[in-house]
């Protein structure tokens, strides 16, 4: 656990970065600190391990006080990951990771097999380790970050805008990753993004921070989303907020209808006036042909109208509501958790189903 008691930091020129702070991160969750520029929320970050001394206050780690510890000896206790990963260049991958085991007195084999259970642990083949991180692309050296702050197997991970600077879908696959891992690890993990929708997608408990390094709310995204602290917090998460909420929202029982379907590789017969989903032999959706399609011999995939995104079954309504939205045919797909083709939902049905669950939205817990 972490504790800020009234915790103050007041640079040299007068800025204020974080003012007054009270507040306590409990022990094996995800905490997100978010806000806009000039918040405090990197400030806050870096107070827990003393990269940045607070001027007034104090912060606890599991009830100790962190200005009575030698720095140096902290920060090797706690993981910190930060933005483009921060790898020394002219050591190998697997050297990077090894790194605080050996500054903390492991021998160099013990430390060198660590690092590569923490490869496979990220999800990064053996053979990467023989690299050098400019021989990696953005994703994989924030892989190796993440590996690299957790190679003494800290109880503290802390997260400094990790995924910014990766495009959009790697960032999507390292969040996933971070959830699975912490899956496993149930570690401490502060992790500061200016993005709402990354805080909603992987926080526990998010922490909301105006300018002047004010707390403004610190919720469950659910609740977060549901009941905006005031009018700065309802805006920084978005008109599009009952959107978002969806998240939170389990799907229950969706009522799945069927629609025709041809494989790849059989002949589609006759032309019809309904759209027809084509799958792959294991039964994967591969596109849709559309009404009145005419195909000469077996289908292939050339022409194939594609199919939007795909919703997995029993996960939450947002991607439900989107699989149905951006489906060409106005039919979202439904895969089971190997993929398979399951059925179809429309917009409607995941409407229907919302104001059913909406007596209880607001206090779903996130579900990964």
């Amino acid at each position: 656990m972490i504790e800020f008691r009234a915790v103050t930091k007041r640079f040299d020129d007068g800025t204020v970065a974080v003012n007054q702070l009270d507040l306590t991160v409990e022990a094996g969750i995800i905490t997100v600190f978010v806000g806009p520029s000039g918040c405090g929320k990197t400030t806050s970050l870096r107070m827990i391990n003393r990269m940045v001394e607070p001027t007034s206050g104090t912060i606890l780690v599991d009830g100790q006080d962190v200005r009575a510890a030698d720095p140096p000896r902290l920060r090797r206790g706690i993981g910190y990951v930060i933005q483009q990963a921060g790898l020394f260049p002219h050591r190998t991958v697997l050297d990077n990771v090894a790194t605080v085991p050996l500054l903390s007195g492991w021998s160099r084999g013990r430390a060198r097999h660590r690092a590569a259970e923490l490869l496979e642990l990220v999800g990064l083949p053996a053979e990467l380790g023989r690299r050098y991180p400019a021989q990696l692309s953005g994703g994989q050296q924030q892989r190796v970050g993440v590996a690299r702050a957790l190679a003494a197997d800290p109880p503290v991970l802390l997260m400094d805008e990790p995924f910014s600077a990766v495009d959009p879908v790697v960032r999507e696959g390292l969040q996933d990753e971070l959830l699975r891992l912490q899956d496993e690890l149930d570690k401490t993990i502060v992790f500061v993004t200016h993005d709402i929708d990354e805080a909603v997608r992987i926080g526990e408990k998010v922490a909301v921070f105006r300018e002047g390094g004010v707390l403004a709310q610190y919720a469950a995204p659910a609740e977060l989303l549901a009941r905006p602290a005031d009018d700065f917090v309802a805006g920084f998460v978005g008109r599009d907020r009952g959107y978002r909420s969806l998240s939170f929202v389990d799907s229950g029982e969706v009522a799945l209808d069927q629609v025709s379907t041809v494989a790849i590789g059989q002949p589609a017969g006759a032309p019809t006036a309904e759209w027809v989903l084509v799958l792959d032999e294991q039964r994967h959706p591969r596109g849709w042909l559309p009404p009145r399609s005419t195909v000469e011999g077996a289908v292939t995939e050339a022409g194939l109208t594609p199919g939007g995104s795909l919703y997995q079954a029993g996960t939450p309504l947002r991607g439900a509501l989107d699989a149905a939205l951006s489906s060409p045919s106005g039919l979202g797909v439904v895969v089971d958790e190997r993929g398979g083709y399951a059925g179809v939902v429309t917009a409607r049905q995941v409407l229907d189903l919302i104001e059913r669950a909406r007596p209880t939205a607001t206090g779903a817990e996130r579900g990964h």
